[in-house]
């Protein structure tokens, strides 16, 4: 487990991909109390990463710290960016993506809704391409919104699927989808100071394409 910040209040580690964002088996909060050494230790989650997406997530180590982190994210006070690889170019280079997203519950998939309805809700994100190889781009992705699915679903929707995303692409990519919890900014639970953390993704395919 690769731990980057833990106090009494927080703890800030990388979830790898295929592990699952919440309380169960395998799941981080007790892969974090076998890396702490204590099984019995408080973890709870706050935010969730798909099972597939790995990087950086905050998990609480006390109930108030995780009422309070809970509070930020409402009110969206909580900062996300993320990385991506994505196919094709986005058009413009950077900008805004906005749009009305609903979940198909049997299917487990997001869908872009054409308009308002039950169930549905605005997602909005911005976006900054990097770099360009190969027919690939390397995006930065900041969340206004944390839809389930979001990113996969926006990007793929305008022709920009997500290299190795297995449920909203059908391009044969091997491996793990490249989208990567990049960096978090929050305020300390007890102190009130704002925290800022940043991981780089690992260097393995299809991330080495950006390589200078």
């Amino acid at each position: 487990m690769d731990i980057l910040y833990q106090d009494k209040q927080i703890l800030v580690a990388v979830k790898p991909a295929g592990v699952l964002s919440t309380d169960e088996p395998g799941g981080m909060p007790e892969l974090v109390r076998a890396a702490l050494g204590d099984e019995n230790a408080c973890v709870r989650t706050v935010h969730r990463l798909d099972r597939v997406v790995s990087g950086l997530m905050v998990l609480a180590r006390t109930p108030q710290a995780a009422s309070k982190l809970s509070e930020q994210i409402r009110a969206h006070d909580f900062g996300k960016t993320y990385l991506a690889v994505v196919h094709g170019a986005p058009e413009p280079g950077a900008g805004t993506m906005r749009d009305l997203l609903a979940r198909d519950p049997n299917e487990r998939k997001t869908y872009v809704a054409q308009k308002p309805g039950k169930g549905v809700q605005e997602a909005v994100l911005d976006y900054e391409t990097l770099a360009a190889e190969r027919g690939l781009s390397l995006v930065k992705i900041y969340l206004q919104t944390g839809r389930t699915h979001q990113i996969r679903c926006q990007f793929s929707h305008r022709g920009l699927p997500l290299w190795g995303d297995k449920k909203y692409s059908t391009l044969p990519d091997n491996g793990f989808i490249a989208l990567w919890s990049h960096a978090l900014h929050f305020a300390h639970p007890e102190t009130g100071e704002i925290l800022f953390f940043e991981k780089e993704p690992p260097a393995v395919a299809p991330w080495t394409e950006f390589e200078a």
